[in-house]
């Protein structure tokens, strides 16, 4: 694998007895880029800021395990990184900036900071829905117009862990090219919908899913934030099932490997940060060409523990721009 790159992983019982976080994996500085890894780097303390203790809503009745992995690398092409992820439950997202160097790190970054601002971060399956994750990519879009003067974008693909009706759910977004995937039940899709040119073409007609993978056009996006005309995110909100594997990513993996391929590691590999390692394996075998970025999320257990006794896991954080930190964070 080239150098350098940022890998960590977590697993967390949300309903094992306190004190039982078993974090793993670890975190390293990605050229232009800040890294943080449960187990093996600055991470997020749950208590971090009291002021957002008390703005959490989150629900003590859920139990549920996520095992979570991460991982970045530049790719063989590609002097800087200009991704940047967040994986802090309950939050997970994975932003591709454009703009060059100076331009699109500093979006992405800008992304993922205000991602891990947000009260909710520390929460276990808070009351959180569309119209409130809508005002927090919204302020994310504003921030990086203000900041880079319309010169710099980035996408923007994730999820959130929410509550709704008792249960934990799935509270997708998407803007731009990057991807959401899940493998449920041994049915594999992509739940977003690329914001771009191409798949425009294939929408009505124009073009094959086969031919888009090496179409002239097919890095132009439609919808970023921080730059053009439409910032609009998509929201889809799915109930959790039990099994289910999420895998959000950059347009470096699936445009290097194909969704058959993507799926056949996801099916095979069982630790999720292990499926990242090789899915970034995988993209760098094929010629890497653009920075890659991975998130494999897996959920299980649900409603197996005691749901009084719940432990908030530290995540990952990986900022293109090397000033960034999350709140809460160690210098």
């Amino acid at each position: 694998m080239s150098e350098p790159q940022a890998h960590g992983s977590h697993a967390v019982d949300l309903g094992a007895a306190s004190g039982s976080d078993a974090s793993s994996g670890h975190g390293t500085a990605d050229q232009g880029g800040t890294a943080y890894g449960a187990g093996g780097g600055p991470a997020v303390p749950a208590d971090a800021d009291p002021e957002r203790d008390d703005a959490r809503r989150s629900s003590p009745s859920l139990g549920i395990r996520l095992t979570y992995g991460f991982g970045t690398d530049r790719g063989l092409r590609r002097e800087l990184n200009e991704d940047s992820f967040i994986a802090v439950e309950p939050v997970f997202a994975v932003a591709d900036g454009m703009g060059g160097h100076e331009a699109g790190e500093v979006a992405s970054s800008i992304c993922v900071r205000t991602l891990g601002a947000s009260s909710i971060i520390g929460s276990r399956a808070p009351q959180f829905s569309a119209n409130d994750l809508e005002d927090l990519i919204r302020d994310a879009d504003q921030r990086i117009r203000s900041e880079a003067g319309g010169h710099a974008g980035t996408t923007l693909t994730g999820t959130v862990l929410v509550e709704e009706s008792g249960a934990p759910y799935w509270l997708f977004f998407n803007v731009g090219d990057s991807r959401t995937y899940r493998l449920s039940g041994g049915t594999f899709g992509q739940i977003s919908v690329d914001h771009s040119e191409v798949q425009e073409l294939v929408d009505i007609g124009r073009i094959t899913e086969e031919e888009a993978r090496t179409h002239p056009r097919r890095h132009v996006v439609t919808r970023a934030l921080g730059t053009g005309d439409d910032a609009e995110a998509d929201f889809w909100l799915m109930p959790v099932e039990e099994g289910d594997r999420i895998l959000l990513c950059s347009d470096g993996l699936s445009g290097e490997v194909t969704d058959d391929g993507i799926c056949t590691i996801l099916s095979t590999v069982q630790d999720p940060q292990e499926a990242c390692d090789e899915l970034i394996a995988a993209t760098l075998r094929s010629g890497a060409r653009d920075n890659v970025t991975v998130i494999v999320i897996d959920a299980s257990d649900l409603g197996g523990h005691d749901p009084d006794a719940i432990t908030v896991p530290r995540g990952g954080l990986f900022a293109a721009d090397a000033d960034a930190r999350l709140p809460g964070a160690p210098a």
